[in-house]
């Protein structure tokens, strides 16, 4: 199997194993960041293995689960720019939101594939390295199931309403520095808005394979 395809076969399982670790919506402000992400991990991997629906790949279902658990729960608006880097500056308003909206619908129907395919995955966490008075830490976790552990990793920032993901690392790389090339080469050859269709582009792709 070449490399390209182990990695994107990693990938799926990754997110069907770790997606569930992001926050979900009842916040403690004062919970701490590695107890919120396996409090919320055992509850969504215990929604996906005990709904059929999911485990047959309902996308409806599963969408559902993903867009009330985790994405209420991450800083879209943060995470948004700093994928889109410098540029963020540069757009209007009404730009940013579309950046924001659309980049939030392809995240969901990236990760929410993947819960499908939850089976026997377990997630081991890592001491937290923190201090009390910092605003920002990195949860660091191995995702084990079939094959060698694999690290997956979260920054969180405390806001006033708890602990937020903005960034995931998978085995080294970070999402956001992974989108921040990809949009970079969009906008530098297409300006904002082309980046803007180009994702409506992918989205509407992403929703026509799943419905097929």
């Amino acid at each position: 199997m070449q490399r390209r395809q182990w990695f994107s076969r990693l990938i799926a399982v990754l997110a069907a194993a770790s997606t569930p670790l992001l926050p979900s919506l009842a916040l403690a402000a004062d919970e701490a960041p590695d107890a919120l992400v396996q409090r919320i991990s055992g509850e969504v991997m215990a929604a996906v293995k005990a709904d059929a629906a999911i485990q047959k790949g309902d996308v409806n279902r599963i969408m559902a689960l993903v867009d009330s658990k985790i994405m209420p729960n991450v800083n879209f608006s943060r995470m948004t720019a700093s994928a889109v880097g410098r540029f963020w500056r540069q757009a209007t308003p009404a730009q940013q939101k579309q950046l924001q909206d659309e980049f939030k619908t392809l995240l969901v129907r990236t990760y929410s594939g993947a819960l499908g395919e939850v089976k026997d995955q377990t997630v081991s966490f890592k001491p937290l390295r923190a201090k009390p008075e910092d605003t920002e830490v990195v949860v660091r976790s191995e995702v084990r199931g079939r094959g060698e552990p694999i690290q997956l990793d979260y920054r969180l920032e405390k806001t006033a309403d708890g602990w937020k993901i903005y960034d995931l690392n998978v085995l080294g790389v970070w999402l956001v520095e992974t989108y921040k090339t990809q949009f970079a080469q969009e906008i530098n050859t297409k300006g904002i808005d082309g980046l803007i269709a180009s994702l409506v582009q992918r989205n509407k792709a992403g929703a026509t394979a799943k419905a097929g």
